[in-house]
């Protein structure tokens, strides 16, 4: 059995504008190639992702019932 490098983070969510998965950098048909790619062009890939995930908009985590509470709190509601 081969060995197969996979940059996957387990987070698997597309960002909408530049395509690239929030996880790991890669596109949808990257992922659902990845395990038919040569080596060299899986290396390929894997040094673009650095680059790659720099373009990526984060969004913001998604706000907790306690965090919502003590905002309520402070603002006086």
């Amino acid at each position: 059995m081969v060995d197969i490098r996979s940059p996957c983070t387990l987070v698997c969510s597309i960002d909408v504008k530049s395509g690239f998965c929030f996880g790991c950098g890669r596109t949808r048909a990257e992922i659902a190639s990845w395990l038919s790619l040569t080596s060299q062009e899986r290396d390929t890939i894997m040094a673009e992702l650095p680059r790659r995930l720099e373009t990526v908009e984060r969004r913001p985590r998604r706000e907790t019932r306690r965090a919502r509470i003590a905002r309520q709190r402070r603002e006086g509601q």
